[in-house]
């Protein structure tokens, strides 16, 4: 087996080449979207469609070759989170832009560090771990299909490439009909529930986000269900009531201001104490993987390693690791020496280097463990980000105890750290998943890991100078001292939330209650799921709950009735002639559902900033009276059009 597997063509010139021509192209993209709403979209998908697209014109390329460009390209659509707090140095007032080498060291360093961290949990949360990998499984069903239809075209594969393109052409449909306005992409309300209590409903009518409920399950969808009912059938109605809204302010702008000033910070309390539990039992799995890598690699040496199991070496590991500390360290250096804060560089650095590389690694077992659990695109990494800025604030305030005068200094060297951890998370949250495709396709870890690293430099290389033009061509709202071409900022969500946090927390005035009933719920939540899992009953993931708190209820919802919708196709399935047959159309039908929609949403960010224009399909008014109803029609009428033909085909084939 090892020696056929070596005669396959992997990690390639051409492979690495493509790879990182859909990096620069989809991390600017990226970079936009996320400044402009708050949300990025995970790349793997499409740029494994693309991979195979391009790569189906040289006849010796290979799925493995085509698993490596998902690889490299993937970068693009985790590393550009970074623009979740590296903007809030502008919106603070401390950068006027990016400077091109120090945001590219930052990411760069963060994000090597990031694929560095994930290397001994890759045995412990991807070979032994059932966690579902909902993307990642989601690739590899599609790089499966392709392979099978470009080599043997029997009926079954023919099917399975129909079931994605079903998937994609309904999706990539329904998006298209909401970027030309004559349908919406949301429905959102607010309503009373008393007196003066309100609440609100926010539906996001997303097949991507549908096809990854089903991908995920029903054990995280209910879980997730659940944190939308603690959000927004308890919270806010409790904290809506018990203060009026001020005068003049509508239903709408008061319950969602309590959501995300107030109830998110539950949500974050809330995974705190989820994560936390997570990396105690995770803690045993991580160290035998950390054992299982280095003998893999004692192995390697002696010429009896499977490539399916071996990692980067751990001399590599650790040579790559303090480079990138060296680095690190000289930043943050570099970033104190003009401040008032010079004279406690010593201290500073010396605190943020160990919280870098001790916080990194946690956080890259919790984004890991997120991102199995429900995917990269929806795991709420900027959750992650508001408990990582409030412990390095917590921490600078700690050893530098500034004078007011120096508070925005320090504002902005945590801030600057933060962005740093940030990398590592950004990476951490998307290259398990990656692992877990190549698992599945019997790709070798170390090429996929080598592949990210080479990613990560030319995601790392085109996030500056696009930044930059944003910031020159709309600024950030609430950002000082920019000189913008057009009249309206981008919203930069996370940038700015995180930027109050840090502000908050060095300034004395940060309100812990909601953090603190947060932690109480997840602790609650961590003795329930034990429970059930005791009696073996449907489980409830303590993080999947407070990911249900934290994200919008547009996000959430869909991926719930993907996972209830699923179910039920599920349980019919299992009646049918062949299970197993059945349930792989519904995988492949949800897959191209994901993939459909990720690359419109590369093309319509393109349109977007080409034409400079929120709605560059639009043919008729924001406000067209008929555009809700046409997407309910629209979005239940696609579904039933996808599980009725699988159903069709999985009848046909008994």
């Amino acid at each position: 087996m090892n020696g056929s597997k070596s005669a396959v063509l992997e990690l390639t010139v051409r492979g690495v080449i493509l790879g990182v021509l859909i990096t620069l192209v989809f991390t600017a993209a990226n970079v936009y979207l996320g400044l402009k709403v708050g949300l990025t979209f995970a790349t793997s998908i499409p740029a494994a469609v693309i991979s195979m697209a391009v790569l189906s014109a040289f006849k010796n390329s290979t799925i493995l070759e085509n698993n490596i460009v998902q690889t490299v390209a993937s970068a693009a659509g985790t590393l550009s989170a970074i623009i979740f707090v590296l903007p809030g140095l502008v919106i603070v007032g401390w950068w006027v832009g990016f400077p091109f080498w120090t945001t590219f060291l930052i990411c760069a360093s963060g994000g090597i560090l990031g694929v560095l961290f994930t290397i001994p949990l890759r045995r412990a949360m991807v070979t032994t771990s059932d966690l579902p990998y909902p993307e990642g499984v989601a690739a590899a069903e599609v790089l499966e299909v392709g392979e099978r239809a470009r080599g043997a075209a029997t009926r079954e594969s023919r099917e399975g490439l129909l079931a994605v393109i079903y998937g994609a052409v309904a999706s990539a449909g329904l998006a298209i009909l909401a970027a030309t306005r004559i349908a919406t992409g949301e429905y959102q309300t607010f309503f009373r529930v008393g007196p003066a209590a309100s609440s609100g409903f926010d539906m996001g009518f997303s097949l991507a986000l549908l096809g990854a409920g089903y991908l995920v399950g029903l054990s995280v969808g209910v879980a997730m269900l659940a944190g939308l009912l603690i959000s927004w059938a308890g919270a806010v109605p409790i904290l809506t009531a018990m203060h009026a809204a001020p005068a003049g302010m509508s239903i709408a702008d008061y319950a969602g201001g309590i959501w995300v000033h107030q109830v998110r910070f539950i949500g974050a309390g809330t995974i705190a104490v989820a994560a936390i539990w997570t990396l105690l039992k995770l803690a045993g799995p991580v160290v035998r993987g950390v054992i299982s890598t280095m003998s893999a690699s004692r192995a390697a040496k002696g010429g009896v390693a499977d490539l399916r199991d071996t990692d980067m070496s751990p001399m590599w590991i650790g040579a790559i690791a303090v480079a990138c500390l060296i680095v690190i360290a000289y930043l943050l250096i570099d970033f104190l020496a003009p401040t008032p804060l010079a004279g406690s560089t010593v201290g500073l650095v010396i605190a943020a280097v160990p919280f870098v590389f001790i916080g990194g690694f946690l956080v890259a077992a919790i984004c890991g463990y997120m991102a199995g659990l429900i995917g990269a695109s929806n795991s709420p990494i900027s959750g992650v980000g508001i408990l990582a800025i409030v412990t390095c604030a917590v921490l600078v305030v700690a050893v530098a105890q500034p004078p007011a005068e120096a508070r925005q200094a320090l504002v902005a060297y945590a801030l600057f750290a933060t962005a740093i951890v940030f990398a590592i998370a950004t990476i951490s949250n998307n290259n398990l998943q990656d692992l877990k495709t190549g698992q599945l396709v019997g790709a070798t870890p170390r090429a996929q890991q080598w592949a990210l690293i080479i990613g990560v430099i030319a995601g790392a290389a085109v996030i500056p100078p696009v930044l930059n033009l944003l910031a020159q061509a709309f600024g950030f709202a609430g950002a000082p001292n920019v000189h913008t071409i057009t009249a309206q900022p981008l919203a930069a969500p996370q940038a700015t939330l995180i930027s109050a946090l840090a502000q908050g927390v060095i300034g004395g005035n940060l309100d812990w209650n909601m953090i603190g009933i947060g932690a109480v719920i997840g602790a609650a939540l961590v003795a329930l799921d034990e429970f059930l899992g005791w009696r073996k009953w449907l489980r409830l993931p303590p993080l999947a709950v407070g990911i249900g708190i934290y994200l919008p209820m547009s996000a959430t919802l869909p991926v719930v009735i993907g996972a209830i919708v699923g179910s039920f196709y599920d349980r019919w399935a299992k009646r049918t002639r062949d299970p197993e047959y059945s349930k792989r159309l519904a995988t492949l039908v949800a897959s191209g559902m994901i993939v459909g929609e990720s690359l419109f949403g590369v093309i319509l960010a393109g349109l977007i900033v080409a034409f400079s224009s929120d709605a560059p399909l639009g043919l008729v008014a924001a406000d067209f009276p008929y555009a809700t109803g046409i997407s309910i029609v629209a979005f239940a009428a696609l579904i039933a059009a996808c599980y009725g033909w699988m159903m069709r085909r999985a009848k046909a084939e008994a």
